[in-house]
């Protein structure tokens, strides 16, 4: 195996890594503040949804694809907080199980898109093709060998923003006065309380963070890899996300070496196709393999992950 092929899969390993690390960070952001969040596949496919249909929208009133692509990632952003609320309403205020609050959402998400697109696109179960984002290169650096072909050459815009957001979200949680109030009411929420921290408002912010967060990593798989939206566009990656957070132990750095470490089985499905002897393999093998390698992580990381202290513990001021 050459240079450049070596450096290629490393490119498309950040490719693949992109939406699980923006999603993972989300379950971060969720978890430290104590609210147990599986709705990130949910938050995920209704970024996908946004995305694709803002983008259509937006290159119809005449947008260029860049900026129409754009619109497509606010619009996700926007729906993303808007269901995020769903979750934190039902969890905080209500104090329902959060991992039934969590699941319904990933069922919402499911019915409700596919319903969406076929009434807005008469019975078609696929949004338009839209164009996306383009990938580019960094003048100079693309030429250094391996780095070059891996990191700055035909790179889209959301890989190297999913990466700034692993170090803004550490410098938040870890270098904030926010920070710590947020994690303060994950691992002792009556005395963040006794203090003046109000609980269920970091709650609420850390919910609507993650919802953000996981729907621009659903917005990034429609603008970049697919180009449409359809029932199948998440596949199941907002479950990889919440492994890749588990894995990484709720800390962002974590989380994007567990993300980058999916991504890296995903690429390797796609370059093993590549090989005449994998026709011999049933496909459904090849693709289980990134499900199948969550499953193991998972496996492994039990007992060795420490989740905030009050994770998935309902606040109740009145019980201080």
């Amino acid at each position: 195996m050459d240079l450049l092929t070596i450096g290629q899969i490393i490119n498309t390993t950040l490719v693949f890594a992109t939406a699980l690390i923006f999603a993972s960070l989300g379950g971060i952001f969720s978890e430290k503040s104590g609210v147990t969040n599986l709705g990130l596949e949910g938050f995920m496919v209704f970024g996908a949804f946004a995305a694709g249909i803002g983008a259509h929208y937006a290159q119809e009133a005449g947008m260029d694809g860049t900026t129409s692509a754009w619109m497509g990632v606010l619009l996700a952003i926007v729906l993303g907080v808007l269901v995020s609320l769903i979750h934190a309403v039902a969890s905080i205020t209500f104090k329902a199980d959060q991992i039934i609050s969590g699941i319904v959402i990933n069922f919402l998400a499911a019915g409700s898109t596919l319903y969406l697109v076929k009434l807005l696109f008469e019975g078609s179960g696929d949004s338009p093709l839209v164009q996306g984002f383009n990938k580019f290169s960094v003048p100079f650096l693309q030429d250094i060998p391996l780095l070059g072909e891996a990191f700055f050459k035909n790179m889209y815009p959301t890989t190297y923003l999913a990466i700034l957001f692993v170090f803004l979200t550490y410098y938040i949680l870890f270098k904030t006065p926010f920070g710590l109030r947020l994690r303060s009411v994950g691992e002792h929420p009556s005395a963040a309380d006794t203090v003046g921290v109000k609980v269920r408002r970091y709650r609420y912010i850390g919910v609507m963070i993650s919802g953000a967060l996981a729907a621009i990593g659903g917005a990034a798989i429609t603008l970049t890899t697919t180009g449409t939206f359809s029932h199948n566009t998440v596949s199941g990656q907002g479950y990889i996300a919440i492994a890749a957070m588990i894995f990484g132990k709720w800390n962002p750095i974590g989380a994007f070496g567990a993300a980058v470490f999916f991504g890296f089985s995903q690429a390797i499905r796609n370059y093993v196709q590549l090989f005449e002897w994998s026709q011999s393999i049933p496909q459904e093998i090849i693709f289980m393999l990134p499900y199948l390698l969550t499953i193991i992580v998972l496996v492994a990381a039990v007992g060795r992950s420490s989740a905030p202290s009050a994770l998935g513990e309902p606040y109740d001021p009145g019980k201080r």
